[in-house]
């Protein structure tokens, strides 16, 4: 009964969707107020209607009802409780779902909390993003529908897949769906903007907000991804250039692009045109990558089988959005002519500059990973493009950013002096020479070259804190209490571009790690990166749906043993898979990891042996990126309608006194 209920909720919200696709985009040309409330009201109960429909899949496999073909696949009863719940998203039909249920949060979210906005612009956001709910509500009701009784159910469900029972996995994607599906407001912005026919600085400061969010749980569910791919794989790397996983940097690239757009439209009424078109591409490029991931057009890990009907549904989805709002773009296109000027050295020249490196870089990318497939589609060319091609391409567009996001911040706007600029980043280069010279000295010259370049972000960085505080130039006293009454907006973008440099370190310091894979038999060793490893021994142990071989291995250095490490193979019975479960040591500057590959039929233990310097900075880089843009969000001037609040106050404050 719950299924068929969850199942007549989704049919409601395809018809609520569609009913606020119509209502709000068409509902402001009427003049009537009654369709302005109507947009925010239909919001709100078309968040409620999927929110049922999903909260009845969740029970259904809670329960393990296997009358539910999709609890049949991919749950059974033996499955952990968090991984019956994060099961329900782990499968193609159920994360469609999910993906719904976030858009219509976003949804929700601009109902309750646009209320400062002009109510026709409202009403057409909420139409805009009620029309892209209703496409991919009606793909979830007729093509993967997730409700689909099967009869007569089986005893026990075929199981979950072994390498997404991980509880990195059970949060990886509600954060990184909300960050793809984040971006759908400001495409709905965007849209919105272009039937209005006004762009113009309050845009800038709409956008900005919702943008930020979006880009803090892209970054944050990346980083979140990347950790997972790093321990559970088993491979020893943060990323593999995947084909999904650079569908998912491919909005990243394009979203930080529009966060610095919408700084200079806010602030100068430029870059009007190309704010609205990284808008519209940055949700284009994550509907992309939900087609790829389901089309079947690309191998890889995180792939989603899909039926053809399926990936024809979604580009079809596709050509829609990205089509229709391509067209409306170039017939507004008169209304996006710039207002503000600047000079060539200015803090807007140097936002231009890094958004043109970063698109260049999304560009790149989408070519590389795309080519292939579509060439061999098209031409029955069978091509690889593997991390080779993207490290040689990628890297030297890179550099132009770490230089310049040091100067971006520390320049004026409209025009600047650069020369006081550079004196004020002697230090941020003495510190980035000085790292540059000592590893250069061991001939890494590569991993000079990127840590030195970790390191001249992150002094920037601080620099620029310490300019605005005036350290050392007062009291400390004085210096703290200037801090404090920093804007978060400026101190969050520090921090952000901290961070930035904090991976960029992670990254170049990967770059200096060492690997050996060999078999050892108990009591047998081998020396890697300065440390004596060795094999002790193997024992069994048992999991709540699997059972596992572990190696214990010690760890030692000149002082003796001071690590013991217990990597695993597991045996899923159910799935008959066998997955590698790692053992890493971290003490926050370095990663000893260890992995028990395979036993050979000589006995013994083959293992994959790493010794991983700067590694954690990766994901703290990208954790710090994250809280700097929440850091920001949180700051009253980025919010919506904040200046029509103090508008207000002021009219009330001036009404007290002439009474």
């Amino acid at each position: 009964m719950i299924p068929e209920l969850g199942h007549f909720a989704l049919a409601l919200a395809v018809a609520i969707a569609f009913a606020q696709g119509v209502v709000g985009i068409f509902g402001p040309s009427l003049q009537d107020p009654r369709a302005l409330v109507a947009a925010p009201a239909l919001a709100c109960s078309h968040f409620l209607a999927i929110a049922a429909a999903f909260a009845a899949l969740v029970w259904a496999g809670v329960v393990s009802d296997f009358t539910v073909e999709n609890i049949a696949d991919f749950s059974s009863a033996a499955v952990p409780l968090m991984y019956r719940i994060s099961g329900v998203w782990g499968n193609h039909d159920g994360s469609i779902l999910l993906w719904c249920l976030i858009l219509s949060l976003c949804g929700l979210a601009v109902a309750l909390f646009g209320g400062e906005l002009p109510a026709s612009l409202r009403a057409r956001v909420l139409g805009v993003l009620g029309l892209v709910s209703g496409g991919f509500l009606l793909f979830t009701l007729t093509v993967s529908d997730p409700f689909t009784r099967l009869w007569p159910p089986p005893l026990d469900g075929a199981g979950m897949n072994p390498i997404l029972q991980d509880p990195g996995l059970a949060f990886h994607p509600p954060i990184l769906y909300t960050g793809y599906v984040g971006f759908s407001v400001a495409f709905a912005f965007a849209i919105a903007a272009l039937i209005e026919g006004k762009v113009d600085a309050a845009f800038g400061r709409w956008v900005r907000p919702w943008a930020l969010v979006s880009w803090c749980f892209l970054t944050s569910g990346i980083a979140l991804g990347s950790w997972w791919s790093y321990y559970t794989l088993g491979w020893g790397g943060y990323w593999f250039w995947d084909p999904v996983e650079n569908a998912s940097l491919l909005p990243w690239l394009t979203g930080t692009a529009l966060l610095h757009c919408a700084i200079v439209v806010e602030k100068r009424e430029a870059l009007k045109a190309w704010t609205v078109l990284l808008a519209i591409a940055t949700f284009s490029l994550s509907l992309t990558g939900t087609f790829l991931v389901r089309s079947g057009i690309l191998n890889s890990v995180h792939s989603f089988a899909a039926a053809p009907d399926q990936g024809l549904f979604i580009l079809a989805l596709l050509g829609l959005t990205i089509g229709g709002s391509l067209l409306l773009f170039a017939i507004r296109a008169p209304v996006l002519a710039a207002a503000g000027i600047y000079a060539p050295i200015s803090r807007e020249s140097a936002l231009v500059l890094n958004n043109v490196f970063l698109c260049a870089i999304a560009a790149v990318v989408f070519t590389g990973t795309l080519y292939p497939p579509f060439a061999n589609l098209l031409f029955g060319i069978q091509l690889s493009v593997g991390a080779p091609f993207f490290n040689q391409t990628v890297l030297p567009l890179a550099v132009p950013i770490i230089i310049t996001m040091a100067f971006g911040p520390l320049l004026a706007w409209k025009r600047a002096d650069f020369y006081p600029v550079v004196q004020r980043l002697y230090l941020a280069g003495g510190v980035a020479a000085v790292v540059f010279l000592a590893v250069a000295a061991n001939r890494h010259i590569i991993a000079a070259l990127g840590l030195a370049g970790g390191a001249w972000v992150v002094a920037a960085g601080f620099t620029d804190l310490a300019q605005r505080v005036k350290l050392f130039h007062m009291p400390l006293g004085q210096s703290t209490a200037r801090f404090f009454a920093l804007p978060r907006a400026a101190i969050g973008a520090a921090v952000g571009h901290i961070g930035f440099g904090i991976t960029v370190l992670g990254i170049a310091g990967m770059t200096l790690a060492v690997q050996s894979v060999v078999v050892l038999q108990p009591g047998q060793s081998t020396r890697l990166g300065g440390y004596v490893w060795t094999l002790t021994g193997m024992h069994d142990a048992p999991g709540p749906n699997f059972t596992q071989r572990v190696a214990d291995i010690t760890v030692a250095d000149n002082n003796g043993i001071f690590l013991h490490l217990h990597p695993a193979r597991r045996f899923f019975a159910a799935q008959k898979t066998i997955t590698n479960d790692a053992a890493i040591h971290t003490n926050g500057f370095q990663d000893l990891y260890a992995v028990f590959a395979a036993e050979p039929a000589g006995g013994g233990a083959e293992l994959r042996l790493n010794d991983h310097p700067m590694a954690p900075e990766i994901w703290l880089g990208g954790l710090i990126m994250a809280f700097g843009g929440f850091l920001s969000l949180s700051d009253r001037r980025l919010r919506v309608g904040a200046p029509a609040r103090k508008k207000a106050a002021l009219k009330k404050q001036t009404d007290a006194v002439a009474t």
